[in-house]
């Protein structure tokens, strides 16, 4: 009995440890007939785009896939975005292959980061990479590109002038650049791709072509299209999270993942340009509802459209003296309105408010700047607005006066009844009482020539006497 369940036991161990080796064959081979997911990052790289990399990469992993493909067109983007994308590359149990395709597409600035993290990295033909200087955002120069290696790596000719330094040592500018240099070649080395090339792309901007790319071993293959790219992964081991995994693509299935409603209403609300009217909207939406309170709409509108706007702000290269310009601008506009200055508070507001949105987004990251036709539109809206308000001030200026003690000195009066010092007339339609120093006839046409208090003083007038 005994030597049966010591035979049971040792089956159910063997069975077992089977399992687990086909398991951990499993987790280590990408089988054929799996699946593949496909990511896309088309444009500028910020908040919206991370998000949904990032998420992507979380979920391929969570549902198993067997591969995460990136597929790029990128001319760079924000710093932060393409660090957490990196971060999600680096630590993924799946591999993930970053393409630049189709042809004609680039991967410039951050695009070169992300591809120097990637488990592989492929380009289409006619592709490019490269151009990974750091740019400043927020009004700063953009740093400069010293052509000799840092001093701790001397070039080995001694060609290199002893007095030549590399300019702005120390600055804030060479602490970005050495930054980039450090963290891009931490990238290359670890993926075992040309570290020194990966330096002279953020030094000297820097660019390949994709065949270029691959003599340089910047990156591991070219591929047209997705069945190149397929076949080219075929075989190829990778070192992941798990350990080294060999990659089977042979009917691998390609399923592409496409943006959800959270990441889509993220692009929308962090594009620039809709930023940009989301602030002008609240903040025109809070002055109405100051304007008549008991409105609630505009209000409602106005906070709510703010908030969005001051979340934007928040997530992109944001100058804030661009936004207080602009905030200055549209007090001074506003102060045109109640301080009538002829123009000169409503022309200085529009000049504050359009410096303010030329410099709101002061960065040379494309994608991440307010189209110069919707400024010029929104200043010349208010420029009408301010012009109109100067046109109707003088016109209101040399009006008549229709109303007042002005308006009665000088104006036609009819007498009422017959009176000799206080009696009444008529003037404009209206019956008041007057004084005159001279007896008056019913229906004698008189003129007024003075106001004491509510009473007239009125005299018999000479030229419409018969």
């Amino acid at each position: 009995m005994r030597t049966f369940r010591a035979m049971v036991a040792c089956l159910l161990f063997l069975v077992a440890l089977a399992a687990l080796s086909q398991a951990d064959e499993g987790a280590r081979t990408a089988g054929t007939g799996g699946q593949a997911v496909l990511l896309e990052i088309m444009g500028p790289i910020g908040p919206a785009t991370s998000n949904y990399v990032v998420r992507g990469i979380e979920q391929g992993a969570a549902d198993n896939a067997r591969l995460i493909i990136i597929q790029m067109d990128t001319p760079g983007g924000l710093d932060t975005a393409m660090r957490d994308i990196i971060k999600a590359i680096l630590s993924s149990p799946v591999p993930v292959v970053s393409w630049v395709a189709p042809s004609g597409s680039r991967a410039a600035s951050a695009g070169t980061y992300i591809l120097m993290a990637s488990h592989v990295a492929a380009m289409a033909p006619a592709t490019n990479l490269g151009a990974a200087t750091p740019v400043p955002v927020g009004g700063g120069q953009q740093p400069a590109a010293p052509a000799e290696q840092p001093a701790a790596e001397p070039e080995a000719s001694g060609e290199e002038s002893a007095g030549e330094a590399p300019p702005m040592q120390g600055g804030p500018e060479a602490k970005a650049v050495n930054d980039a240099v450090a963290y891009i070649r931490g990238l290359a080395e670890r993926r075992g791709r040309n570290a020194d090339w990966a330096e002279k792309a953020v030094r000297e901007s820097a660019s390949l072509t994709a065949e270029r790319a691959v003599e340089e071993n910047v990156i591991d293959f070219v591929a047209a299209d997705m069945g190149e790219l397929l076949a080219a992964l075929d075989g190829r081991t990778v070192s992941t999270e798990l350990g080294d995994i060999q990659l089977d693509t042979a009917g691998l299935a390609v399923e592409r993942k496409e943006p959800d409603w959270r990441t889509e209403l993220l692009a929308v609300i962090t594009s620039p340009t809709v930023a940009y009217m989301l602030l002008l909207a609240g903040i025109y939406g809070l002055i109405f509802e100051g304007y008549n309170p008991g409105a609630i709409l505009p209000g409602v509108v106005g906070a709510i459209c703010l908030l969005l706007a001051l979340y934007a702000f928040q997530v992109l290269p944001v100058n804030y003296a661009g936004l207080g310009l602009i905030a200055l601008g549209v007090l001074l506009m506003i102060g045109e309105i109640f301080v009538p200055s002829f123009g000169a508070l409503g022309i200085g507001g529009l000049i504050a408010f359009v410096v303010g949105s030329i410099i709101l987004m002061d960065t040379d990251v494309p994608g991440f700047g307010i189209p110069m036709a919707l400024i010029g539109s929104v200043a010349l809206l208010g420029g009408s607005a301010v012009m109109a308000i100067v046109w109707f001030a003088v016109r209101a200026r040399n009006r008549p006066i229709v109303s007042g003690r002005e308006d009665m000195l000088g104006a036609p009066a009819v007498a009422m009844a017959d009176f000799s010092g206080t009696g009444q007339v008529r003037v404009h339609g209206e019956i008041w009482n007057a004084h005159a120093a001279q007896p008056v006839h019913q229906g004698a046409p008189l003129r007024v020539t003075g106001m004491k208090g509510l009473v007239l003083e009125v005299e018999p007038d000479e030229t419409k006497e018969n």
